[in-house]
């Protein structure tokens, strides 16, 4: 069929891409170049400002570029063990707080009577009191960003548009797939640790990725056309002919 050779010449050429790819980065060095792939190609997603401004800037892209090394270390290593606590270990989230609850409950009761022990005056033990407002804010920032998925999920199945109503249903397949091969904890521990190392390396080797990126955009683009020209312009992308009867 000539659908499938196309799909298989694309594959093809992805693949050549990548060894192409490897073998120019085994013979030339990334601060090598005279000119800038900057110049002859264009940034990822289109974007003009610096990636410490696309992360929002602030202390919250300066952990995740590693601009603050034992800061960004910390929170890895704080992932790394609870990933490894409830997925090597298999303990369990209740028997953690309650742990927790009980090495502060002893943590407080020392701190309390040691000052009787040690004829001292009885210092004040500090107390932790979490803020009114931050299960409330939590729940609505949740909520809404739940409530927008839906929309955009429902905005698809209404709109007639059968090509990004298919890929939509594609992308949930794949997503399905990935969430029988492990557990939502290690999804969230993957996409952590690929948030805290792909944009560092990102800034450091942005050229050559941008440069990289915008050669395979161009040949999935041009493979897109072909199969858009021989399958999916078949399919009909405006409202269906369906008639209202009364």
């Amino acid at each position: 069929m000539p659908e499938k050779s196309i799909v298989e010449e694309a594959i093809g050429d992805l693949v050549e891409n990548l060894t192409d790819a490897v073998q120019k980065n085994k013979h030339a060095s990334f601060f090598e170049q005279q000119d800038t792939v900057a110049s002859r190609f264009n940034r990822l997603f289109g974007r003009e400002k610096p990636i410490h401004h696309v992360l929002g800037g602030g202390r919250s892209a300066d952990v995740l570029l590693w601009r603050n090394k034992k800061i960004s270390a910390s929170f890895l290593m704080g992932a790394t063990a609870i990933w490894v606590l409830f997925e090597w270990i298999n303990f369990h989230f209740l028997s953690l707080v309650c742990y927790g609850l009980l090495l502060g409950m002893i943590a407080q009761f020392v701190w309390c009577n040691a000052s009787g022990f040690l004829n001292r005056s009885q210092s004040r033990v500090p107390r932790l009191v979490l803020p009114k407002d931050f299960f409330g804010d939590l729940g609505v920032t949740i909520g809404t960003e739940v409530n927008r998925g839906l929309l955009f999920l429902q905005d698809l199945s209404c709109r007639w548009n059968l090509k990004q109503f298919l890929m939509a249903v594609f992308g949930l397949w794949v997503a399905a797939i990935i969430g029988s091969c492990c557990n939502f904890l290690t999804v969230l521990y993957i996409g952590f640790v690929g948030a805290h190392t792909m944009p560092v390396v990102y800034e450091r080797y942005e050229d050559e990725v941008d440069g990289f990126v915008d050669s395979l955009l161009m040949k999935f683009h041009s493979h897109y056309k072909k199969i858009d020209s021989g399958f999916l312009s078949r399919i009909p992308s405006g409202k269906f002919g369906f008639k209202k009867h009364d």
